[in-house]
């Protein structure tokens, strides 16, 4: 196996021109970190999302904002929430998109939004759905600013 994957790499670095990992592929993280300066190849970006995978360490990276990670500017003092909103992205901008389901109770209730206020909550977030996700990579950071900011009209 270690024949195999010294290979891979060592045919990706002499294949791939001399541009770095691609960080919107990748990630913030340990991983990035690592192979950042490498040659752009499929491989060292999957070695990149493995590293972080294994290592777990994205979260702790966008909580401090180190390992290049984006903290979000509005910090809210909750590590609870910021790990479920970077590890539950996609579902929860189904959620958002539908205007119901669990990922948004559960940010209602890690952000302690009032049972009374949730719906009006669930509805704002669906209104500003295309703010909160403005783009396919978009980062968990700045979908969390922009629910902070509209949790506040609430």
């Amino acid at each position: 196996m270690k024949k195999i994957l010294a290979g891979l790499i060592g045919a990706a670095v002499i294949a791939s021109p001399s541009l770095a990992v691609n960080k919107e592929n990748t990630g913030c993280g340990l991983g990035y970190m690592l192979f950042k300066d490498a040659p752009d190849s499929t491989v060292f970006e999957i070695l990149a999302v493995t590293t972080n995978g294994i290592s777990g360490n994205q979260t702790f990276g966008i909580t401090t904002g180190t390992l290049e990670c984006k903290q979000p500017e509005k910090v809210v003092k909750n590590d609870r929430l910021f790990k479920f909103v970077t590890e539950n992205m996609d579902q929860l901008a189904a959620d958002i998109a539908s205007g119901s389901g669990e990922t948004l109770e559960t940010v209602s209730e890690l952000m302690n939004i009032p049972a009374e206020k949730r719906d009006l909550f669930y509805s704002k977030l669906q209104e500003n759905f295309d703010k909160i996700y403005s783009s396919e990579k978009v980062q968990s950071a700045d979908v969390i600013d922009k629910i902070v900011e509209i949790a506040q009209e609430v």
